[in-house]
């Protein structure tokens, strides 16, 4: 037996350590080469790691708290958006609203309301510092702590805010296990999230609170498994005051309510606790915002969330196909009146599977959330690469996989940073949606055929 062969385990852990560090801490975006080459051998080893039947689950766990631990002192580098999440915080503990003012105006009037708000607001950069914050309050409570354990020191607020996204997704990888074996899965499915290096780099190393929006979906999952929908309901409501994107799954509860024959009770008191489990998501919500509450913040609110719709653009699929479309009848981007047509398409699209698809089991039910949230992210304006945490973590309990592999072509969007001035190069972005597409299609013709078999 040759040395690679019996210590093949010890060696590819080590080289994927190595390849994390030298993301962490090397790395700059800028450099696309160094960037595909790194998240490649990443997803390599990663494949070779759970694909080895001898690794243990709790091996398996060791590595998932190991790889997020490397990047506990390291700058995010693939993003900027953690300057603003420090910049909230700190409103919040002088005692400021964060949704009533703009960074822009605080530093143009020369208003030393936070401390480092020069370098913060330098750092989130002006696009970012123009618009009105959109994060909603049990983020703004994750940024207030940061503030209140670390506000002198940038390097401490990352520090603070890392640890409280890898505490996160360690209750995930909790609640994922005791919901995968709920349904009769593979409780190694679960590695496909805690392990992936997209979910590793993107929200450990860049910040991006999914996994605190997550950790609550799965643990609502994992609660209406076992009937206690009120507490669901409650979780749930948590949820959405992390990232909004959960208010897209609320139709497709119906029919798991109502025609879900695990719960022995009638049809009317079914859908009873269907107006239950709704109307504790909607009364906890308000409570979580009633702290921010004026008619300001209403306005600005909804005017930050919009931008989404009508202004921004970036790593998008069909809609840059509609925006193409749209340049055939005029000379000018019809983003403002595509960005309104496609959430109604949306809502068409949830419609249907709400009451055209059987989601009455768990796993049914689970599989519209995925197909809901792809059909968004496939025609919405904006696809940043760290939305795909929400359809990964659901596909785990699915038979698909195509989430797994937009994870590995996203990196194509990454192109952009690449070019002075940022500009997005179509030809990556047909690449990496021709590789999900593909797959996709693969996929769901594999499963047809099974269902008719």
């Amino acid at each position: 037996m040759s040395f690679f062969t019996k210590h093949k385990d010890v060696l590819l852990i080590s080289l994927t350590t190595l390849l994390y560090i030298t993301f962490a801490y090397l790395l700059k975006r800028i450099e696309f080469g160094q960037l595909l080459f790194l998240w490649l051998s990443l997803f390599g080893s990663f494949y070779l790691l759970l694909k080895n039947k001898k690794t243990s689950t709790l091996t398996l766990v060791g590595l998932v708290v190991l790889f997020r631990l490397i990047f506990l002192f390291a700058t995010p580098n693939l993003s900027q958006d953690f300057y603003r999440f420090i910049w909230d915080g700190r409103m919040i503990l002088k005692g400021f609203n964060p949704y009533l003012s703009l960074p822009e105006t605080i530093i143009q009037q020369g208003t030393e309301l936070i401390y480092e708000g020069r370098a913060l607001y330098n750092g989130m950069g002006e696009m970012n510092g123009s618009h009105y914050t959109n994060y909603p309050p049990i983020n703004q409570l994750c940024f207030f702590i940061a503030a209140l354990f670390a506000s002198k020191t940038i390097f401490g607020s990352v520090l603070v805010l890392r640890i409280i996204i890898i505490l996160a997704d360690i209750g995930v990888l909790y609640f994922g296990i005791k919901l995968l074996k709920r349904l009769n899965l593979p409780v190694k499915n679960i590695f496909w999230y805690a392990l992936n290096p997209f979910i590793i780099i993107e929200m450990t190393g860049n910040l991006h609170f999914e996994p605190v929006m997550l950790f609550f979906l799965i643990w609502c999952l994992y609660k209406l498994h076992q009937q206690k929908w009120a507490l669901g309901a409650v979780l749930f409501a948590c949820s959405i005051s992390v990232k909004l994107i959960p208010l897209l799954f609320l139709p497709l509860f119906y029919q798991w309510f109502i025609y879900n024959k695990s719960l022995q009770i009638s049809k009317r008191h079914r859908f009873y606790n269907l107006i239950g489990f709704y109307a504790i998501i909607l009364i906890i919500t308000i409570l979580l915002f009633l702290p921010f509450y004026s008619l300001e913040f209403v306005e600005n609110y909804a005017s930050s969330v919009s931008l989404w719709f009508q202004n921004f653009e970036f790593n998008a699929s069909f809609y840059y196909i509609f925006r193409e479309v749209g340049y055939l009848f005029s000379d000018w981007n019809q983003i403002a009146i595509i960005g309104k047509i496609t959430p109604i398409m949306t809502i068409a699209f949830l419609i249907i599977v709400t009451f055209f698809r059987k989601n009455r089991s768990m796993i049914q039910m689970i599989t519209a959330l995925l197909f809901g949230i792809c059909f968004y992210y496939f025609t919405t304006t904006t696809v940043h690469p760290w939305y795909l945490a929400t359809p990964l973590i659901l596909s785990i309990f699915t038979k698909y996989r195509f989430p797994i592999i937009w994870t590995i072509a996203i990196i194509f969007s990454y192109q952009v940073y690449a070019n002075s001035p940022w500009q997005e190069n179509l030809w990556f972005v047909a690449l990496e949606y021709t590789i999900l597409y593909g797959f996709m299609i693969f996929e769901i013709n594999k499963n047809f055929k099974i269902i008719k078999a």
